[in-house]
């Protein structure tokens, strides 16, 4: 199997009540799937990387604030359109059930589980 661009859905600021500290375990949970998928042989992405520091670039002072938010799903929802996957990791999150709803409408693959995911050969 050639190696797939795969987005890594989960919770992010879901749970949190905007502690930072909270948010950062989420994104290490993220992470952490990251690089599971990474080592399986295929390309993770988080929705984060990309539009956390646009975000900070178009003047974001706050995750949470009217700029940042106005980068966090629409920059998730171009990455989905650019892979081939999405990992849905557990915990409640509106923001990834919505990443899921949207591979499953443009007919991704949408995995639950690491070891759904297919490993690269070669």
């Amino acid at each position: 199997m050639k190696a797939q661009q795969i987005l890594i859905a989960g919770p992010y600021r879901s749970g949190t009540d905007g502690d930072p500290q909270r948010i950062a375990a989420n994104l290490a949970r993220l992470e952490q799937a990251a690089l599971a998928v990474y080592q399986r042989g295929d390309v993770p992405v988080i929705g984060e990387w990309l539009a956390l520091p646009l975000a900070a670039a178009a003047g974001s002072t706050q995750v949470g604030d009217a700029v940042s938010e106005a980068f966090l799903y629409p920059v998730a929802h171009r990455l989905i359109a650019q892979c081939q996957a999405v990992y849905r990791i557990e915990g409640a999150s509106a923001g990834a059930d919505n990443d899921v709803r949207l591979a499953n409408e443009w007919g991704l693959t949408v995995y639950r589980r690491l070891e759904e995911i297919p490993p690269v050969q070669g």
